[in-house]
């Protein structure tokens, strides 16, 4: 990249010396600003390019933030209505198991698991299971939210929290849109090959999740594709098990997979992308020649506007 800037530099400093020493012993004024327009052509496209960089850091940046943010305030407005919907089931099964002795508490947590599931709260175990709304189950959540996933074994259960998880998804689903439009972009498939996304993204995962989890590889990969594809059945999410004991940044951990996984398929739906486009122009070559007329009309019209009276066809005379 480096050595290509440096190029580019050159050209540009090569036309610009041109453009100087042809201006007055030229009889056609047309090559000293056709010239100057291929010397501004360059320029622009070599800012275009330090532009392309820069805004995929900052796409990222600010993707990372917002979910960052949004964890942050989903883990204020939920946690405290989490904690009351807790302590409120816990005493309503020990009040029932002291009124019908013949119960045990196994047997009631399965019949009141419905409702206290609705409430986003696990009936099992006692008050002082992780919560739901930690910082890293809101990141997760964030992360679900803005990639439009969706599991529904979680959603905010106060008016502040509905309210403003309506507002969190209306700026970040289209951030992460173009988020992901970015990290789909050709300049990037240097850096992301299909063969090692697959094992990082689609293998490594699923086993660690099984080993974690207690399921099968089987259970793992159709966990890591629905989530992927964006279907959020929610019938497998990570971290949820009140039986097993996590790390403290299990679920931030994968969330950040999920957004990361999401700009790779995004990098290799692009390739396949790209790849009908070539078995389209090889199986139909009008459909090549006709592009390029089109980019050649588009170049004329954008050189005329730039360069009154100077248009590349007029250098030849």
């Amino acid at each position: 990249m480096f050595s290509l800037r440096n190029n580019t530099r050159d050209v540009c400093v090569g036309l610009l010396v041109l453009a100087e020493v042809t201006k007055p012993y030229s009889e056609c004024e047309h090559l000293h600003f056709c010239l100057l327009w291929c010397l501004g052509r360059l320029m622009a496209s070599f800012q275009l390019d330090r532009i392309k960089v820069s805004w995929t850091a900052i796409l990222t940046l600010a993707h990372f933030m917002y979910l960052l943010v949004g964890a942050i305030i989903f883990q204020i407005l939920e946690r405290e209505a989490e904690s009351n919907s807790r302590n409120h089931f816990q005493l309503e099964k020990l009040n029932f198991l002291a009124n019908y002795t013949c119960l045990d508490g196994p047997a009631l947590e399965k019949f009141v698991i419905l409702d206290a599931w609705e409430k986003g709260v696990n009936p099992s175990g006692n008050s002082t299971n992780p919560s739901n709304w930690d910082f890293s189950s809101s990141f997760f959540f964030a992360g679900t939210v803005v990639t439009t996933i969706g599991y529904g074994n979680l959603s905010p259960s106060t008016m502040s929290g509905q309210v403003f998880c309506v507002f969190y998804a209306l700026c970040g689903i289209p951030l992460n849109l173009a988020f992901l439009k970015q990290a789909g972009n050709p300049s990037l498939q240097g850096t992301l090959f299909f063969i090692s996304g697959s094992l990082l993204f689609l293998v490594i995962p699923p086993l660690l999740f099984s080993y974690v989890e207690g399921w099968t590889f089987s259970e793992g990969f159709y966990f890591a594709f629905i989530t992927l594809s964006t279907i959020g059945f929610g019938d497998y999410v990570v971290g949820t098990d009140p039986d097993k004991e996590y790390i403290a940044l299990y679920r931030s951990l994968a969330g950040i997979w999920i957004i990361f996984a999401l700009a790779w398929l995004a990098l290799i739906l692009n390739m396949a992308a790209r790849v009908i486009e070539i078995v389209a122009v090889l199986t139909y070559p009008g459909l090549k020649t006709q592009e390029a007329e089109e980019d050649v009309s588009e170049d004329v019209s954008s050189g005329s506007k730039a360069w009154p009276g100077c248009l590349p066809s007029s250098c030849s005379g």
